[in-house]
């Protein structure tokens, strides 16, 4: 299911999880702008991608020390800003932890709704917000440079009694 901000509003529909064709169409985007994704950034994000929650840079630390024991916090956080610096996955400031991006193949600022109970994060597929949120900046005169936008509540799973 494939939706184009550009079409009409979406403020909160679900995302599929399918990780493999999320690293096929990171492998694609790196390919069509010439990035290199080695073989460790494709591993930490394929990590990132099979989990349902953000996860932490020390719990990727730990998964990749289960397969090559000698992985240290450098490598991971290389490969982290890698993928956050083109836009493959986000980092949620407030809980420190990363998700893969929904639509990696376009560079774009999205809020996220992320629940205080069970750590999920949405990703919030309206362009309105951004575009809201840079009109009223430069009105102000703020020269935006980068926008992450993290509401915190309760999802509706774990509102359910």
């Amino acid at each position: 299911m494939s939706h184009d901000v550009a079409d009409k509003p979406h403020p909160h529909h679900p995302h599929h999880r399918d990780a493999k064709g999320f690293v096929r169409a990171v492998e694609h985007a790196s390919k069509e702008r010439g990035l290199r994704l080695t073989p460790l950034r494709k591993e930490v994000l394929q990590l990132i991608a099979a989990t349902d929650k953000p996860i932490k840079a020390y719990d990727l630390l730990d998964l990749l020390r289960e397969k090559h024991g000698n992985a240290a916090p450098p490598t991971v956080y290389r490969a982290l800003d890698f993928l956050l610096e083109h836009g493959f996955i986000h980092k949620l400031e407030s809980i420190n932890a990363f998700v893969s991006c929904h639509h990696p193949e376009e560079a774009h600022q999205v809020p996220f709704l992320i629940c205080d109970i069970c750590s999920s994060a949405e990703e919030v597929c309206d362009q309105r917000v951004a575009e809201l949120i840079e009109t009223q900046a430069r009105a102000l005169g703020f020269r935006p440079q980068a926008q992450t936008l993290e509401v915190h509540g309760t999802c509706k799973l774990c509102r359910k009694p």
